[in-house]
């Protein structure tokens, strides 16, 4: 567009200097030169603040690592690259012996503990008839006791008499009290229950539950619709649950993002809803209309989390751009090969300044056509 613009403009000087036949010496060549260098300068300066362009656009896409629950030997791998896949689809299984024996010995565990449970409650009721029979003995010794207690100031019976059956009484009472501190400890036993179930076996439930959960994640599956990238896992590895070390990427069937990042300078005119115009390399000779959807809300760069140390404001690199979310008009894409990730170049469309808005269009077309020359090391 600048050349276009020279060229345009050393017409309409040279046709000023043949018309009104302006002598050509240094003055007038000089005057024509600097006009020229102003004219661009000026445009160029009102067409970028007013419809900003920039190349550093990419379709985004989300990502999910794939890591699995539990460590063991993968023993199989159920899909390749690029293999588009449903929720729930298998993407590769653990050796899972020694889950099913974690959860054999579980179950045994419950077992074991619904016995006891039932043990409870059956050694409740011999607790409460043993406590039954000792207060009955307790009381019959406590009636001759007092009976006797009676009788002995009235010499009716012996003070050795007496002695015995108070000794009895204090037997018998003994033996009562140590009967019901068993029913208690058994009654204690038996009644704890959440919601009606013994704790023990809601413990030993709750261990199988977690030995069940480690079984059935030794099959990874598929988390939504997608497709898994980049296939390296083999069987034989080892898997092991650590988020830094994922064994797939799986890509959600989701609809790609377009964002641009433009420079602070020139990003005041960007507002929601203003026309786009977006160019890929991909597609050469082609632009492509949408409308700006999002605006960032921060700059990255100055973004601040909790550390150790204070903030070191030379270590923040580059003054950082601002996002532009940008939404292609219905079925521009369509037909297309362009996959997430792609690259692009856009331009903005203000109402500032909108008859320059010309120059800015006739670029994208001009740099449009150009992709189609590139060389890879040729």
């Amino acid at each position: 567009m600048d050349l276009l613009i020279i060229l345009t403009y050393a017409a309409i000087v040279f046709a000023i200097f043949k018309v009104f036949k302006v002598p050509v010496n240094g003055y007038t060549i000089v005057t024509a030169a600097l006009g020229g260098c102003a004219i661009l300068a000026t445009l160029l300066l009102l067409m970028n603040f007013n419809h900003p362009y920039t190349k550093v656009g990419r379709f985004y896409f989300h990502t999910t690592p794939i890591v699995p629950q539990v460590k063991g030997k993968v023993i199989e791998v159920a899909v390749t690259d690029s293999q588009h896949v449903k929720a729930g689809d298998v993407l590769f299984k653990i050796d899972p012996v020694p889950y099913q024996a974690a959860v054999k010995q579980k179950q045994s565990l419950v077992a074991n503990a619904k016995q006891r449970a039932s043990e409870l409650d059956v050694d409740l009721v011999s607790y409460q008839q043993a406590y039954q029979a000792a207060k009955a003995e307790r009381d019959a010794a406590k009636d001759t006791y007092d009976r006797n207690k009676e009788l002995v100031t009235s010499s009716a019976v012996s003070r050795s008499e007496f002695e015995q059956s108070k000794q009895s009484f204090f037997s018998a009472d003994a033996r009562a009290n140590q009967a019901k501190a068993q029913m208690d400890r058994a009654e204690i036993a038996s009644l704890s229950k959440i919601d009606g179930v013994n704790t023990d076996v809601l413990d030993a439930e709750a261990q199988l539950q977690i030995a069940q959960f480690n079984l059935d994640e030794t099959t990874v599956r598929a988390p939504t619709d997608g497709t898994v990238l980049q296939v390296m896992l083999r069987p034989g590895m080892m898997a092991v649950p650590m988020p830094l070390a994922p064994a797939m990427i799986f890509r959600h069937d989701e609809d790609h993002v377009f964002v641009a990042s433009f420079l602070q300078n020139n990003a005041q005119r960007i507002e929601l809803g203003a026309e786009v115009e977006v160019i890929l390399p991909a597609v050469p000779g082609r632009f492509f209309k949408g409308t700006v959807q999002t605006l960032s809300a921060a700059v990255a760069q100055g973004q601040l989390q909790p550390t150790g140390n204070l903030v070191d404001a030379d270590q923040i690199q580059g003054e950082g751009r601002y996002n532009v979310g940008i939404a292609f008009d219905e079925g521009e894409l369509d037909g297309f090969p362009i996959v997430p990730g792609s690259t692009g170049q856009v331009a903005v469309y203000s109402e500032h300044m909108h008859h320059l808005s010309v120059m800015r269009r006739v670029l994208m077309r001009m740099k449009s056509w150009t992709n189609y020359v590139f060389s890879d090391g040729h």
